[in-house]
């Protein structure tokens, strides 16, 4: 259901050469930082992610505050959160650095307003309130998340909603159209299509939505049966004997 903690490591996407920036000593080089940066923006662009790559460039800014770049973070931090339940956005905001830039910005930095609400977003989804997360991501608030930072990251959406479907597939057996497309923020057409892409059937009779069986929602007995020897019977009653 989830990707191997080899991906999570070392994505098969990873170019050679950010392989050899985050693998050696130069991941700490500051001159380096603009090709990591770059590398961000190829994952916005592409849905391809990797955690290890973007904490190397928490950890240089961490260092040196002159880099301090608040879209990046944000992007860095929207980008964690397609990821969860894996600890990526924790491990972000730990490397995350209180001190105020080295230099004025050009802007207002948008950073400390966001981060509260991110991190009520990441919140939402460790505790599967897919209809909280919806609602909050959809608010007025985080208009400026939503204009300025997601719309720019291709497949978001439908990230947080993988997220979701991997909860669902692990939890349910059978699940209703309408808390379903509340956990998908997806309604008529989009929701059957969404549902259809899945491979998952729909009982329109029922408004119920089966889900396939998998080792996770699938509940079996197991039986374990112990086989033990009359001599080593005797040696267990023997000890217990003796303990008394």
């Amino acid at each position: 259901m989830y990707p191997p903690p080899s991906e999570w490591v070392t994505p098969p996407t990873r170019p050679d050469l950010i392989e050899n920036l985050v693998s050696g000593v130069d991941r700490y080089n500051p001159s380096n930082v603009g090709i990591l940066e770059d590398y961000l923006y190829h994952q916005i662009r592409t849905q391809e992610y990797d955690c290890l790559a973007n904490l190397a460039i928490l950890k240089l800014y961490q260092f040196n505050a002159q880099l301090y770049n608040p879209d990046v973070i944000i992007n860095i931090l929207v980008k964690a959160l397609t990821n969860v339940p894996f600890p990526d956005f924790n491990l972000s905001i730990a490397l995350l650095d209180a001190r105020s830039p080295a230099a004025p910005l050009d802007e207002p930095d948008p950073f400390p307003t966001l981060l509260p609400h991110l991190v009520s977003l990441h919140n939402l989804l460790q505790q599967c309130r897919f209809p909280a997360f919806w609602a909050l991501y959809r608010s007025d608030e985080l208009e400026s998340l939503r204009d300025n930072y997601t719309v720019e990251v291709v497949g978001f959406e439908d990230a947080i909603r993988d997220v979701a479907v991997r909860t669902v597939k692990a939890t349910f057996q059978r699940i209703g159209k309408k808390r379903l497309g509340s956990y998908l923020d997806l309604e008529d057409a989009d929701f059957d299509a969404y549902v259809e892409k899945l491979g998952w059937k729909t009982d329109e009779s029922t408004g119920v939505v089966e889900v396939p069986s998998n080792p996770d929602n699938h509940i079996s007995s197991t039986i374990v049966q112990e086989d033990i020897k009359l001599p080593q019977l005797s040696k267990i009653i023997s000890h217990a004997m003796q303990a008394v």
